[in-house]
């Protein structure tokens, strides 16, 4: 794993930008599985931007989510679908046909854990994945425990996810299951960017680094990858 800390919250996101474009450049057809959340959100305008302004052809890419909370409608704000929409796939004009998002009402879940493991399998994996990590260590909705050969799967989520998560709501959710890419795919990525940033992500950007390498705190485990990369701004290196 390399560490790259990085001035503040505008130049990580904008290192982390670069280095999406950088693998759509050498691999046109990359399958790019992407986080939600506050952390990665100014880097997907920065590549939006990007994108855009250098003609850059991102038409042979396809995209994957990295997880979603279950039973929570695409139109909800709070939503893993309304956040990609959002902020990266609407604005570089991402075809449906491109996009393999998860269905937060899905009558069958264990079928749709399926298509997504197919899907990744007849890629060939994952070419690049950028994951945040979460106060408890978890990676997607990989959450402590997760065993390290876990595919996609439906989470049972932990207290602290639960609690979390909440500020990406508008009204108090009951967000008790997610549906994750799992942990052995998100480690096989030919490229895994990991984003942390601000001062309370210290003390997990902290553990990440010095504590046990285990699936107790699945962040961790990024260390045993030379293919990772972990970029944090200086307050969260702290």
């Amino acid at each position: 794993m390399e560490l790259h800390i990085h001035k503040d919250y505008a130049d990580l996101s904008a290192a982390a930008a670069n280095m999406i474009i950088d693998c759509v450049q050498e691999n046109p057809q990359a399958l790019l599985c992407m986080a939600t959340g506050d952390t990665p959100r100014l880097t997907y305008q920065l590549l939006a931007k990007r994108v855009l302004a250098e003609n850059i052809d991102v038409s042979r890419c396809f995209f994957i989510a990295l997880d979603e909370w279950l039973g929570v409608s695409p139109d909800n704000k709070g939503s893993c679908h309304w956040f990609l929409q959002e902020y990266l796939l609407r604005p570089m004009h991402i075809a449906p046909a491109q996009v393999h998002l998860f269905d937060a009402f899905a009558k069958d879940e264990q079928a749709a854990c399926e298509s997504m493991n197919q899907l990744i399998a007849a890629k060939g994996g994952i070419d690049l994945a950028l994951v945040g990590v979460g106060m408890n260590g978890h990676i997607g909705f990989n959450e402590p425990g997760t065993s390290v050969e876990s595919l996609t799967h439906v989470a049972v989520l932990d207290d602290t996810t639960q609690t979390v998560g909440q500020k990406y709501f508008s009204e108090k959710m009951e967000i008790k299951k997610g549906i994750t890419v799992g942990l052995q795919q998100v480690m096989a990525a030919q490229k895994l960017l990991m984003m942390a940033n601000g001062k309370k992500k210290a003390p997990v950007v902290s553990r990440l680094l010095t504590g046990d390498i285990s699936n107790q705190f699945p962040a961790s485990l990024v260390r045993l990858l030379p293919q990772a990369v972990l970029m944090v701004d200086e307050e969260a290196a702290l």
